[in-house]
């Protein structure tokens, strides 16, 4: 008897060891498609956002560094296609840190430290290269990752 349990007990052992074994292998596909998903968004920022957008989502929310707010892909993509036209026209944008957390399996969170270009604002301020801080919401929608929100904050340097 106390065999048989001993058995039972090594195999549930087993068990788990291999189911712990594998999870960070999923996890990091699945954080692969998600960096991808992301890095995708800086490829389209420094091309103007030209192309179509599938690595957004339709909903997508997007929040400039000036607190504005745009809902829907259409609107958000009409909206940096008209900065990226005109004063944001040949800037780029660099990630130099990004990393990911998932909320659960079909959620994740990027958290990116960006580099970009100078620019002139609309009102004459002219901005130096500098630092950002962007904020991703990523979610698997059908058999890939879209952005369903962002935010950047510029980070202020001493």
């Amino acid at each position: 008897m106390r065999t048989n349990q001993n058995y039972v007990t090594a195999f549930f052992i087993v068990i788990m060891l291999i189911s712990i074994g594998l999870a960070p292998v999923q996890g990091n596909d699945g954080e692969a498609e998600v960096r991808s998903t992301i890095e995708a968004f800086y490829k389209a920022f420094n091309d103007g956002f030209t192309k179509p957008a599938d690595y957004a989502a339709e909903d997508w929310n997007h929040i400039n560094p000036f607190g504005g707010r745009t809902r829907g892909r259409e609107a958000v993509l009409k909206e940096v296609r008209e900065v990226h036209q005109s004063f944001l026209k040949g800037t780029t944008e660099y990630i130099e840190k990004m990393d990911i957390r998932f909320a659960t399996s079909d959620v994740a969170v990027g958290t990116v430290v960006s580099v970009g270009s100078g620019f002139t604002s609309p009102d004459g301020v002219k901005h130096k290269p500098g630092r950002a801080i962007r904020t991703f919401v990523v979610v698997r929608r059908g058999k890939g990752w879209q952005i369903m929100q962002d935010q950047n904050t510029l980070i202020q340097e001493p």
